[in-house]
């Protein structure tokens, strides 16, 4: 196993970046302003933003899995916003419908309707799908809650949630004892479980109750409640948000154009720098020297062609599994077997456009077409595969090319190679669309198109050999010059504003020569960081 040696060399002038990902380009972007350090970014895909990539197709632009700009981080907030400056004047949608939102103060802040570099600020709606009804996520006791599951089904889930306050799991072995502990075993089973086991594929019982801390530690009944009262007496309308738990969140920041414009951005900024991004370019080996990274074996995708890479640090954010199988060093066996069981779970993206959505908006929110107000909706209903529906159109009228039309992302969970992921796109886009048939959203004579997008390694699992990553990740810090960073380099469920932090650590560290990494991995563990999904 590698040892740690004495430190950081004093004066690194090279830093090898694996992934274009938040994580490696906000590493990138960091050492680029605030040291004379190089970064060369490698990523093996084509594409700049990783799972935040924008995909674009015929106008239509896609958001792989949904990504609100929000942080209760300042150093994140301000940070976007010096990429992306807040819009000055409403988006499309907010200027056709008179809505008030979030205006930059500055002068000269940007017009969404004649600039595309910029931020918008966007309302949050997210619901439940459970037997064909609506429920607000998170769930609250509201008068439409205990209309749509009746007196019975709410006297035994106010029950079961008294049983969890009085009589807790303890220990809490698993995902489930973590939810029950939290809503009670009926409101588990109404609203967590179906969606939840569709997400990784294995019964709840049978995940790791960490998960639960990261996504939802925050989160309760009473929490829920008390936010719904709060929200009728003193609405917050600051995009900071400072008293809410982020789970709750009622606004959030979102580019223009989608998420890969802001690291297209940062990209672009980097590269100005003197940083380089060498995308198609794929890190197949790790040359360790003793305690020290010293090389890269990198291959050129597009030739085939491996080449070694040197450099003085190396930042990734490569999945574990991978690294480990790569390093070419004396490591135990032991910890080889561990990263070589660690889980993943991966992400198809269906894109159906609609001449129109048969479930209207009966909301008091206003929106362009009358079409539903949602970002996106949980699919708790287990006749269908489907898990979760993007709206695009709300996350930014921006992302759609025809106004008249409802472009949306239906997305499933899935393991690569399993029998759903080796689908034709073609028999994955007909499943999608019956789907959205049979739950009443779509008549087959409104689809205009669809496209079928695939992402693997999407979600590291916290079952397989998760349960023993504590000596993985030791033997991994030994390397004094290696620092993992964001969800796959540090194979946890991080989102967007964790994984940067963790970068943003890492180069903190190296500008202070501080070899310690414990506090990169104590990032997202702060109950005020945590988020839902």
């Amino acid at each position: 196993m590698a040892r740690a040696g004495a430190g950081i060399a004093p004066m690194p002038r090279t830093a090898l970046i694996i992934g274009a990902g938040p994580a490696g380009l906000t590493a990138a972007y960091e050492l680029s302003h605030r040291t004379d350090i190089r970064p060369i970014v490698l990523e093996a895909t084509g594409d700049i933003g990783g799972i935040s990539k924008t995909v674009n197709y015929r106008g239509n632009r896609i958001d792989i899995g949904g990504h609100r700009f929000f942080s209760k981080s300042d150093r994140i907030m301000q940070w976007w916003q010096r990429i992306l400056p807040l819009q000055g004047a409403p988006a499309r949608d907010d200027l056709a419908l008179g809505r008030r939102v979030a205006l930059s103060p500055l002068a000269g802040a940007p017009n969404p309707e004649t600039e595309d570099r910029v931020l918008l600020a966007r309302s949050r709606v997210s619901r439940i799908l459970y037997e064909r009804r609506f429920y607000d996520y998170p769930v609250g006791l509201s008068p439409l809650t205990v209309r749509n599951l009746g007196l019975l089904r709410m006297a035994r889930i106010v029950a079961s949630y008294g049983k969890a306050r009085i009589r807790p799991i303890r220990p809490e072995r698993s995902l489930e004892d973590f939810f029950v502990n939290r809503f009670g075993r009926e409101l588990y089973a109404t609203f967590f479980r179906d969606y939840t086991e569709k997400v990784w594929g294995v019964p709840c019982a049978r995940i790791s109750p960490e998960w639960g801390g990261q996504r939802v530690k925050g989160l309760s009944v009473g929490r829920a409640l008390l936010d719904g009262v709060k929200g009728i007496v003193s609405r917050d309308r600051s995009l900071a948000q400072k008293g809410t738990e982020t789970s709750l969140i009622r606004q959030f920041l979102y580019p223009k154009l989608g998420p890969g414009q802001m690291w297209e951005e940062v990209a672009r900024i980097v590269q100005t720098r003197g940083g380089e991004i060498r995308l198609h370019h794929e890190v197949v080996t790790l040359a360790a020297d003793g305690a020290r990274i010293r090389s890269l074996g990198v291959r050129d995708v597009r030739t085939g062609q491996v080449g070694a890479l040197s450099g003085d640090i190396v930042l990734s954010s490569m999945p574990v599994r991978d690294l480990v199988s790569g390093l070419r060093a004396d490591i135990p066996a032991e910890v080889k077997r561990i990263a070589g069981g660690l889980v993943y779970r991966d992400f198809v993206t269906v894109g159906l456009l609609l001449r129109r959505l048969l479930v209207r908006n009966s909301g008091r929110m206003k929106t362009l077409n009358d079409i539903i107000p949602d970002t996106w909706i949980y699919v708790q209903e287990s006749d269908v595969r489907l898990g979760r529906i993007q709206v695009f159109n709300n996350w930014s009228p921006y992302l759609v090319a025809d106004p008249r039309t409802v472009w949306l992302g239906l997305e499933y969970f899935c393991t690569e190679g399993d029998d759903f992921w080796r689908l034709a796109d073609e028999e994955i886009a007909t499943r999608a669309v019956a789907e959205m048939c049979s739950l009443g959203f779509a008549d087959r004579r409104d689809v205009l198109d669809t496209v079928v997008v695939r992402m693997p390694k999407t979600y590291p699992a916290y079952f397989g050999t998760y349960g023993e990553f504590e000596t993985v990740k030791a033997c991994l810090d030994g390397f004094e010059n290696l620092f993992l960073l964001g969800r796959n380099g540090m194979h946890r469920y991080n989102n967007q504003d964790h994984s940067m932090l963790t970068a943003m650590t890492a180069v903190d560290n190296l500008i202070a020569g501080h070899s310690c990494k414990d506090n990169i991995w104590s990032t997202n563990t702060e109950e005020e960081y945590h988020e839902e999904r």
